[in-house]
């Protein structure tokens, strides 16, 4: 059985087929480095990565590459010519402003007036969670001694600046008072085909980015910007049309292109990213991608996911639902858990995160280690060996239904549960089936430390089924002291309509 996938350029189900055979180039949009990733970045993330393993799984030779943005991506980015400021200027005033204040987060050793460094700073860290994580192109990046597969916008402005000139040199681009160039979007009627917009519907791409003069000149106002001269930008660059950076939609089409190549047209197999994304960013990357390079498509087959939602609404900040990977580490939470947590819900729906969930997933996952070591300790064979093909078939079938998950999960835990005694063909081929759920080898296991050393995290779910127990009998007082034993532990509690929950004490 073949891979079936949804793409949302023909808004259907296909069967996917590679352009050159096993060979599939996979371009993946990944964060704007300018502060920590959250659960929702992670869950897009998650979800690519499940999806390369799958290939991988089906025989594939996959290339993938996942792009680090470090500049031009502006704060107001839900209409073609983004607005608002850079957000690499956010991250610079934000931490400015925190060292200045004396708050500047545990960890955080940077330069706020360099925004190079702030940069390197948040891409580091990503690429840490993303590799605890086990997603594997960011494995490779750091592990596997090829960097170029999470390659960073600002070390390939001299091919934007090509790319650039090459669309104004063909008519697809045209330069306005010598400072701003936009691309034309009436060179490109297939404009709109991926999201569903048309011109027509597109009444306006203006906003705060580009001075109103020059919105004036455009030619349609969706046009967006390719290149914005501004001498006072903290990050640019000299250009044919002065000092500035490159647009946001500019720099994954050149990444993808100058890395991952593709045939005489340019195209790749598979672009993926989250919803949010499919305009304008990807929209707008498809129109000077086919452009610059003549072919009728950038990619063969965009892959979207949904959002993430957690109890059930939009992460909020000011409702302390917004976490980082780093927040869910912090409270004890494995990455094995986690990722399994952010992978279980099909792609195309949106996920609700709980910390209820989080603990199941946590149990499984425990699950899944013992039967496999079981296995692994056990003899060759046993009852059920002659089922493993049937196993191993359903599963198939599961991921190959546009990455059904949660299918192939219900016939893991079957399997598990039906089964009396594991033997090593169990062990072996749970390990195999694991190559796409990408679990068994994280860590399962998480301490947390305070100024005294090793934190125990079973010692703190005791202490709070212990408060939650004495609650109950209306102990208030004995309640009360297990809180300020937690506290002196570093653990701060918050208490849920769910349960209770906890997290470090990072002050």
């Amino acid at each position: 059985m073949g891979l079936r996938l949804y793409n949302t350029l023909t808004n259907q189900v296909e069967e996917f087929e590679p352009m050159r055979g096993p060979r599939v180039t996979f371009y993946t949009c990944g964060p704007t480095v300018y502060d920590y990733a959250h659960i929702g970045n992670f869950r897009t993330f998650l979800a690519s990565d499940v999806l390369r393993r799958a290939l991988e799984y089906l025989g594939y030779d996959v290339f993938q590459v996942m792009n680090l943005t470090d500049v031009g991506h502006m704060t107001e980015d839900d209409v073609a010519d983004a607005t608002g400021p850079d957000k690499m200027e956010v991250a610079a005033d934000r931490l400015r402003e925190a060292k200045k204040s004396g708050k500047l987060p545990a960890g955080v050793e940077v330069d706020p007036s360099d925004p190079f460094a702030i940069a390197d700073f948040y891409a580091s860290e990503f690429q840490e969670d993303a590799r605890r994580l086990g997603i594997k192109v960011a494995i490779e990046a750091t592990e596997g001694g090829k960097p170029e597969v999470m390659p960073r916008a600002t070390r390939l402005i001299g091919q934007m600046i090509d790319f650039v000139k090459k669309l104004v040199e063909s008519g697809h681009a045209y330069v306005v008072d010598n400072e701003v160039v936009y691309f034309d979007i009436s060179t490109f009627p297939e404009y709109g085909r991926l999201s569903g917009n048309t011109l027509s519907e597109i009444q306006s791409g203006a906003g705060g980015r580009v001075e109103e003069s020059h919105q004036a000149h455009k030619k349609h106002p969706a046009d967006f910007m390719l290149w914005k001269v501004d001498p006072s930008h903290l990050m640019k660059w000299d250009s044919p049309w002065g000092a500035g950076y490159p647009g946001w939609h500019l720099e994954c089409s050149v990444m993808a292109m100058s890395i991952l190549g593709g045939d005489t047209q340019g195209m790749i197999d598979i672009h993926s990213g989250g919803e949010d994304l499919i305009f304008p960013h990807h929209e707008c990357e498809i129109a000077q991608s086919c452009c610059a390079s003549g072919s009728p498509d950038f990619a063969k087959y965009w892959i979207h996911s949904r959002f993430l939602l957690v109890d059930g609404e939009k992460m909020s900040k000011s409702r302390g639902t917004f976490y980082t990977a780093k927040d869910i580490f912090a409270r004890g939470v494995s990455p094995a858990a986690l990722r399994l947590e952010l992978i279980k819900t099909h792609y195309r729906s949106n996920a609700n995160f709980t910390f209820q969930g989080l603990k199941d997933s946590e149990r499984m996952v425990k699950r899944w280690k013992a039967f496999v070591e079981e296995g692994e300790n056990g003899p060759e064979e046993g009852a059920n060996s002659s089922d493993l093909e049937a196993i191993e078939t359903g599963f198939r079938e599961a991921i190959s239904n546009d990455l059904n998950v949660a299918g192939a999960l219900g016939i893991i835990n079957k399997w598990i549960g039906s089964t009396t005694e594991a033997t090593q063909s169990d062990a072996e081929l749970f390990r195999r089936l694991d190559r796409v759920l990408g679990v068994l080898d994280l860590e399962s296991e998480v301490s947390t430390e305070d100024a005294s050393g090793v934190v125990d995290v079973a010692k703190i779910e005791a202490l709070i089924n212990g408060r939650a127990e004495a609650r109950k009998a209306k102990d208030f007082a004995k309640a009360d002291a297990i809180r300020d034993e937690l506290d002196a532990m570093g653990i701060e509690l918050t208490d849920e309509a769910g349960g209770t929950t906890w997290a470090r004490n990072m002050g």
